[in-house]
């Protein structure tokens, strides 16, 4: 990864200003019922990317929570809402988002977490650079920073988590999926980190979490290239997991993404699987043995075990 650092060190004399990146939180609790029996058919009863948007959605929607119920109970989808922006990533979002990953990871009823769009075509164009615009150069700095911690935030949120890209992945939009434990992409989404264009690099993650995820020189040539690939290209070299033909209701990654989180559900919950391992880790080794191995490990000799 020092070899990655060094190697993006080479843009940093031409930068500027980091990318910016971050999402968004709308009005807490929104529950929307689900009726239908298949992964597909539950998908289909959901508001699609096509079908569901505003072309002038309030600051408070800019994200919209939906927690899922009946077979999808545990289920909850954030859909970005910014369809005049193309999703593009602002001071409320970033809010907004830190609002919700707040609210979820104390959710115990919350199982997997699903982050897709409602624009049709879009994912997240990146930041919102008419906004950044307008900002004085001592406030760049801090924004990058919450940009960064929120993404980190979510990043961290202690359950399974998808990106489901039906479109345009950009920028910060990319570092956001990158987040995600598992993502999801339509074929005919594009991708990429496409900062160097304006001579500056990804400033959310993206020059960490892209070497994790496909390597540290393909990473670099991506980079450095401000390369977009589209969906089958990123499957082939890892940065997603699933590409699926899109549909013409333009969300089929969105439905492929609902049936994986149905898989997980009859799964342990992190939760109680920490505390399921917590009582096997206590009961494997006798408290005695324990000391034993350890002051065997400290004065570098065999451990003697109670019977031994």
């Amino acid at each position: 990864m020092a070899a990655a650092l060094r190697g993006l060190g080479l843009l940093q004399g031409r930068a500027r200003v980091a990318a910016a990146a971050g999402a968004s939180f709308g009005r807490s609790g929104r529950r929307v019922t689900v009726r239908a029996g298949a992964a597909a058919a539950a998908a289909a009863a959901l508001p699609s990317a096509g079908r569901s948007y505003g072309s002038d959605a309030k600051e408070e929607e800019e994200l919209r929570v939906r927690y899922l119920d009946d077979e999808h109970k545990g289920i909850v989808v954030l859909g970005l809402n910014r369809s005049r922006a193309k999703n593009a990533l602002n001071k409320n979002i970033l809010k907004m988002m830190s609002k919700a990953v707040d609210t979820l990871k104390s959710d115990k009823n919350v199982r997997t977490v699903i982050f897709r769009s409602e624009v049709p075509g879009i994912f997240c164009a990146g930041a919102d650079l008419k906004e950044r615009a307008k900002m004085h150069a001592s406030e760049v700095g801090s924004f990058v920073s919450k940009a960064r911690a929120t993404i980190n935030e979510m990043a961290n949120l202690p359950v399974p988590t998808i990106a489901a890209i039906d479109g345009i992945a950009l920028g910060g939009g990319l570092e956001l999926a990158l987040a995600c434990d598992i993502r999801v992409a339509a074929s005919t989404a594009k991708m990429g980190l496409v900062e160097t264009k304006l001579a500056i690099i990804p400033g959310a993650g993206g020059t960490q979490r892209l070497p994790r995820t496909i390597g540290v020189s393909l990473a670099k040539e991506l980079i450095f290239s401000a390369r977009v690939v589209d969906g089958d290209e990123a499957k082939s070299i890892g940065l997603i997991s699933h590409v699926v033909e899109q549909n013409e209701a333009g969300d089929a990654a969105y439905r492929r993404a609902l049936a994986l989180a149905r898989e997980f559900l009859p799964q342990v919950d992190l939760v109680t699987g920490l505390a399921i391992e917590e009582a096997c880790y206590a009961q494997t080794i006798p408290t005695k043995d324990r000391i034993e191995g350890l002051l065997a490990f400290k004065e570098k000799r065999p451990p003697r075990y109670k019977g031994e």
